[in-house]
């Protein structure tokens, strides 16, 4: 049985003039780490909130760890932990009083639960008497984690846990929950971020509440059909525009100080277009083949 599980589900707002869920369909293994990977309107929380029984969806069906959302809403509320993307904990409360709170509500202490959250913790425990609205982003998001886990959740649901943090303490956040994943909680996380894909088993490309593709990130990476090209120019902006005017170039777009490309079927050679970007005046101009990303596979779906 699958610890997620996601039928055809529908959600849409504004009278339905907004689909945020396109017939969605899922599952995820019981301890396993699972990545919902797309966009801010993408549909991501709106599935988390399905599941984690705030929110009804129009049509289709959902369980968590075998109980369905809408029949079985009190039984999920003490089997999951929910950390939503905004910091949603009392922030004239302590960290200490905070986490008791949530404690209490499950009907637990910190003491019983406290070898699942001790990593964490450690690190925010110094500051165990400062206000949760006084704390750092990657403060406020180590509380927010082990308030979610203080009643020892069988599932965990993170939306967007690492938006708006620095670079050090996302990587921080990624290693823990490598190590929760060792404790056998099964952990499904939402993030726009395309680098964090790759720290998980298996991940959805959602976009427009659709989901594009499910498999591990290094299968989709290997299933990018064509050879992926890097070029980069003094004038990167005409770069842009001449290779979209190429004829034999199938798809351009920017990636930070280089343009991707991808080739289609005809005759011409990326030495010809070399060439020809020359001819057009491009300087010091360089055109390399690299390995696609899962933003690269990304971009393409969205845009077959």
């Amino acid at each position: 049985m699958s610890s997620v599980s996601v039928k055809n589900i529908i959600k849409t707002y504004n009278k339905g003039e907004v689909k945020a869920v396109n017939d969605t369909s899922f599952e995820v293994a019981k301890g396993e780490l699972f990545g919902l990977i797309g966009p801010d309107g993408a549909g991501k929380t709106s599935i988390f909130r399905i599941l984690t029984t705030l929110l009804l969806a129009d049509s289709g069906t959902a369980t968590v760890e075998g109980f369905d959302v809408v029949k079985d809403y009190k039984e999920i509320q003490n089997i999951v932990g929910y950390m939503p993307g905004r910091f949603s904990l009392y922030q004239d409360l302590t960290v200490e009083e905070n986490l008791s709170f949530f404690a209490t509500v499950f009907g637990t202490t910190i003491e019983d639960n406290y070898e699942l959250i001790k990593d964490i913790y450690e690190q925010i425990k110094p500051f165990s008497s400062r206000r949760a609205g006084k704390l750092s982003g990657g403060m406020k998001q180590k509380l927010a984690l082990c308030c979610a886990l203080i009643h020892k959740p069988k599932v965990l649901f993170l939306d967007e846990p690492t938006t708006g943090v620095d670079v050090v303490s996302r990587k921080e956040f990624w290693d823990m929950l490598g190590k929760l994943k060792k404790q056998g909680i099964t952990i499904v996380v939402s993030t726009p971020y395309m680098d964090e894909a790759t720290l998980c088993d298996r991940i959805a490309l959602i976009q427009n509440g659709s989901i594009m593709s499910i498999d591990t990130p290094g299968n989709i990476i290997n299933n990018f059909p064509k050879a992926l090209f890097a070029a980069k120019a003094d004038n990167i902006y005409k770069l842009l525009q001449d290779l979209r005017a190429e004829a034999e170039v199938e798809s351009c777009y920017a990636s930070g100080e280089y343009t991707r490309f991808t080739m289609g079927h005809g005759q011409l050679t990326t030495d010809n277009v070399k060439s020809r970007l020359i001819e057009s005046g491009h300087k010091n101009l360089v055109i390399k083949k690299i390995i696609p990303g899962i933003e690269d596979c990304f971009i393409r779906l969205m845009n077959s």
